[in-house]
């Protein structure tokens, strides 16, 4: 085949580029990808990922400790709807960060969640959110919101947008857990609202139904193009779990891993230069409360996923829940700040330097250490 003059120029050109900014070609080779799930009101993460060889668990626990957890390891069992991720965790590609939480140790929803978007020690005083602020930290990336409005956490001036997925068709779960009492007492209306509950109950089994998974098989169509956006952010309520917990999480813990399953099968092509980081704003109290659920409290639980994670093992420090280590006598201690995690990702997966994340992404948190050994 000849070389035009055009053609010879073209690729001395692009020769001299790679030669005087290897950058270029080191971001093609790191064509890496990271969604982010944001679980909002508090996900009961020892609901989640059980520590079943606690000797307080159980009494803290009693009748609301999920039946048939899947083992893990010797200590930790995972909640039974989450068959997906067990099935990633043997494969490597589920680590699970036990007894972890942002800075914030009060028990407000909106004060928390706003700590946790914006990246820093305390809830207001800035406008702009950590994950658009590492847009912005790497160069000719852009990030794509699958929301309605446009959260904290992507607020800033980075490349980000919005893009919002269908409505769904079916009830918010957990109104309908709160119906039911009131629907229940009524002779006229008890069996029809039952059905209704029951026919929705089918329609998401098998986890083809629930926004959750909708929205993370959407992220994947957009990310696994070439020309995909590197980063996106999905988010799910109805995780207040104060009463009626084994119920509303055994369904919303299905739709998390559906949506884990959708997500995998959409990225395949980039599937292990991907890592799924799904988190809440809090944990819950270690005791149950006298309705079948939890109170909001402290220590929570953070799940990395993706063919770029370490997995298969459980990361984070475990402080038991004797009544001394627990936080204020009631929640399970936070060891971890959420910070170290997500600056453990950001380094090693996008390569954003230590100065960035300690100023720029993570304001004002020099000491906090980054996570390190969470990825490949």
């Amino acid at each position: 085949m000849s070389l035009t003059r055009r053609g010879f120029i073209g690729a001395a050109g692009a020769l001299t580029s790679l030669t005087l900014w290897p950058g270029l070609g080191m971001a093609a080779a790191n064509d890496t990808r990271m969604l982010v799930v944001l679980l909002r009101g508090g996900v009961d993460g020892m609901h989640v990922v059980v520590p079943r060889n606690d000797p307080a668990y159980a009494r803290l626990r009693g009748n609301l400790a999920p039946a048939d957890a899947r083992a893990l390891d010797a200590d930790f069992s995972l909640h039974p709807s989450l068959s997906f991720a067990h099935e990633l965790y043997g494969r490597k590609q589920l680590l699970p960060v036990v007894a972890i939480a942002p800075p914030y140790r009060q028990r407000s929803h909106f004060e928390a969640q706003d700590c946790l978007e914006n990246g820093t020690a305390r809830p207001g005083g800035i406008s702009t959110g950590w994950l658009n602020r590492c847009v912005s930290a790497m160069a000719g990336s852009e990030a794509l919101s699958l929301t309605t409005v446009m959260p904290l956490i992507m607020r800033g001036p980075g490349d980000a947008t919005t893009w919002s997925p269908p409505l769904p068709e079916e009830v918010n779960p957990v109104l309908l857990q709160r119906l039911q009492t009131l629907y229940a007492a009524d002779p006229k209306l008890a069996g029809s609202f039952a059905r209704a509950v029951e026919s929705q109950d089918m329609e998401m089994s098998g986890g083809k139904g629930g926004r959750l998974p909708q929205a993370m098989a959407s992220a994947a169509g957009f990310m696994a193009k070439a020309s995909g956006p590197r980063i996106a952010f999905v988010e799910d309520s109805g995780w207040d779990t104060h009463s009626n917990q084994a119920a509303v999480l055994a369904r919303k813990l299905k739709e998390l891993d559906a949506g884990l399953r959708a997500f995998h099968d959409g990225m395949t092509p980039l599937w292990n230069r991907t890592v799924v980081i799904v988190l809440s704003e809090f944990g819950r109290t270690a005791a149950a409360n006298g309705t079948g659920g939890t109170d909001h409290g402290t220590g929570g639980i953070a799940l990395l996923a993706g063919g770029a994670v370490k997995g298969g093992r459980i990361a984070g420090d475990w402080p038991g829940l004797a009544q001394g280590a627990l936080n204020e006598g009631r929640d399970l201690r936070a060891t971890s700040d959420t910070r170290a995690l997500l600056k453990g990702v950001l380094a090693s997966h996008l390569r954003i330097p230590e100065s960035a994340l300690e100023t720029k992404v993570f304001p004002d948190s020099r000491d906090v250490r980054a996570i390190e050994g969470l990825l490949l």
